[in-house]
């Protein structure tokens, strides 16, 4: 059973385009893809890293924001 980390960090992705894929990675030696979702335009993913998420790759135009500051990703065309 997962335990409830209230100190886990979130992040905010709001997708500026269509197609924008959020795609997060596992903890431990091998690194692999656990979870991916795709957003279109205008639609808001809010994710949480946790004892099995250690990244979050976010491929697309998107905004993205975290407790460390805002930033924004290049289109994937």
């Amino acid at each position: 059973m997962s335990k409830n980390n209230s100190n886990s960090e979130f992040i905010v992705i709001k997708a500026a385009e269509d197609g924008v894929n959020v795609i997060g990675l596992t903890r431990g030696s091998d690194t692999r893809f656990h979870h991916s979702e795709k957003l279109d335009k205008g639609e808001v993913m809010i994710a949480q890293f946790t004892e099995h998420t250690s990244a979050i790759k976010i491929r697309g135009h998107a905004f993205i924001q975290t407790s460390h500051g805002e930033t924004e990703s290049d289109s994937k065309k």
